[in-house]
């Protein structure tokens, strides 16, 4: 089993901001040309749903318009800060974003997701993956996970309570090609809403012997070693890359 640690957030050259509040334009691009900003996406939800993964303050992840087609086949997505007023921290880490697949897109074939935030701009040609039910059907409301294009970077979710998202104690390479993912186990007299709603993060892993076609094993929180496939293909992490995750 490799090493697993407690998150703390993925830091600019290695280190981890300071946590301050701000304004959340300070995460946008705030520039009156537009910007290139790095973004990266992953399947979810049989691929009915997209994780777009944008870096920025941990507090404020953006949310996303209506997804279209354009004209050249590229998924055009436009992602906006929560509110204009909402008080950011100052950290910066890889924040996930929840995208509703529109019709006509065909996961098995892949497709660029395109990606307006601000006046910045960025693209992430997201692969292929065969067996997904795709756009137009209903979730069948189970934890799904899939790779992105990061080493070792894979985007997850669950569905339950809006106001009782998972913590995530910690994930390690538990088998050649298995994860597991261990969520804190809550208070016994916690209080949640009554309603459904999908809930995302991200885990970095190494360790994985055979990645493609890894297993993730949720427990902890109410999941009892719950397991579903991470789809996709990974792409391998650094040795010496400690795991992580975040919420």
């Amino acid at each position: 089993m490799s090493a697993v640690r407690r998150f703390v957030g993925w830091g600019v050259a290695g280190a981890v901001a300071a946590v301050a509040l701000t304004g959340c334009s300070a995460f946008s691009s705030g520039e009156s040309d537009p910007t290139s900003i790095d973004v990266d996406a992953a399947w979810l939800d049989s691929g009915r749903l997209i994780g777009v993964v944008t870096w920025g303050s941990s507090s404020c992840v953006p949310v996303a318009g209506d997804a279209t087609l354009a004209d050249d086949g590229a998924l055009a997505v436009t992602l906006d800060d929560p509110t204009a007023s909402q008080a950011c921290t100052a950290d910066y880490t890889a924040r996930v974003t929840l995208v509703s697949v529109p019709d006509g897109v065909d996961p098995a074939q892949g497709v660029d997701v395109r990606v307006s935030y601000g006046s910045g701009a960025g693209e992430a040609a997201l692969a292929g993956a065969e067996g997904l039910a795709g756009p137009g059907g209903e979730t069948d409301y189970q934890p799904s996970a899939g790779w992105t294009s990061q080493a070792g970077m894979f985007a997850y979710l669950t569905w339950g309570s809006s106001s009782c998202a998972p913590v995530v104690a910690d994930v390690a390479a538990t088998g050649d090609a298995q994860v597991t993912l261990t969520f804190v186990d809550p208070d016994a007299d916690r209080v949640c809403t009554m309603d459904i709603a999908p809930r995302a993060g991200l885990a970095e892993v190494s360790g994985l012997t055979t990645p493609t076609g890894a297993q993730l094993v949720l427990s902890g929180d109410v999941f009892d070693a719950v397991t579903v496939p991470i789809v996709g293909e990974p792409v391998a992490a650094s040795p010496s890359a400690s795991p992580t995750a975040t919420t």
